[in-house]
């Protein structure tokens, strides 16, 4: 899928990704890349960058590089475990993030997420997710 065709998949539902307004801004072959805003949506209670904002970021960046890594007829990707060190706090502005995978298996995958603040470059989380690669329920024949 190329960016266009995975920011349309996206934004076929209403998910917590668009309530924090998070974009999908590049999609290769070995790494997904988003943004986030940091406003009034992912601020915590003293003014920061939210740290579960920042989980659920790098869950979206993770969850997308994984599922574009099966064939999403026959298979999904779920998550299993997911882990963040936050590292700077962020006020204001935007974060990118970007996956890349550590592991890319038959019945798992690992993905590193980095999140830097948009105008510094400084590293504000880094997070691991591991994704399961379940095999979908076959389809029920039709037999007339």
């Amino acid at each position: 899928m190329n960016l266009e065709e995975v920011n349309r998949w996206t934004a076929s539902r209403p998910t917590l990704a668009d309530a924090l307004g998070i974009e999908i801004t590049a999609v290769a072959e070995g790494y997904v890349e988003g943004r986030m805003p940091v406003d009034g949506r992912t601020h915590q209670p003293m003014g920061l960058l939210h740290g579960g904002a920042s989980v659920a970021f790098a869950e979206t960046l993770g969850s997308i590089a994984a599922a574009l890594r099966v064939d999403r007829t026959r298979q999904a990707t779920v998550g299993l475990e997911i882990n963040a060190n936050h590292l700077k706090g962020v006020r204001d502005g935007w974060v990118r993030g970007r996956a890349t995978p550590v592991h890319v298996g038959r019945s798992t995958q690992v993905w590193e997420i980095r999140i830097t603040h948009e105008e510094t470059s400084a590293l504000v989380c880094i997070s691991r997710i591991t994704m399961a690669v379940i095999d979908l329920p076959a389809a029920p024949d039709k037999k007339a």
